[in-house]
């Protein structure tokens, strides 16, 4: 199965919306290579992984939100996002195709083994460079309430 990854940030990936189930994700991708549970007692977290070796991305359903998918890890160098082939930029030229698109730059982090961080938290993304060149994105659902009001005192 041939598969352009895209990118819509805070909705979903390809065709596949934040809050489908993993069955929906198999109609659309076909079965993954790997799947696994992965549990954090820390944090209270439990996800089911659909993991796409071949085209290049994992799917992380929350297992606590009744297996919906909330994160999508893409490594494949295919992937679009706002119409652009996004593994082909600079970390400049990101930065500026995400801010052009709304979201603001909220933290960076270097690593001592030589690995960046770029977070985007206003639009659920990190962006991971290695040596310069965009290596994997991670990018979730919002975890704000729909229809979230918020009355000042």
């Amino acid at each position: 199965m041939s598969v352009t990854p895209e990118i819509h940030l805070l909705k979903g990936f390809c065709r596949l919306k934040f809050g489908q189930k993993p069955s929906d994700a198999e109609a659309l991708f076909g079965a993954p290579e790997e799947t696994q549970s992965l549990n954090d007692d820390i944090l209270n977290t439990s996800s089911f992984v659909m993991h796409y070796w071949e085209l290049g991305f994992s799917l992380f359903f929350d297992a606590n939100k009744n297996n919906t998918l909330n994160i999508v890890e893409v490594d494949n160098h295919e992937t679009i996002m706002f119409g652009k082939q996004i593994f082909n930029l600079k970390e400049p030229e990101l930065v500026e195709l995400i801010k052009a698109n709304g979201f603001k730059l909220s933290d960076t982090e270097k690593h001592e083994w030589g690995e960046k961080r770029l977070s985007f938290d206003d639009a659920g993304l990190d962006c991971y460079f290695e040596n310069g060149k965009l290596t994997t994105l991670s990018f979730s659902a919002s975890d704000a309430p729909e229809n979230f009001q918020y009355f000042p005192n």
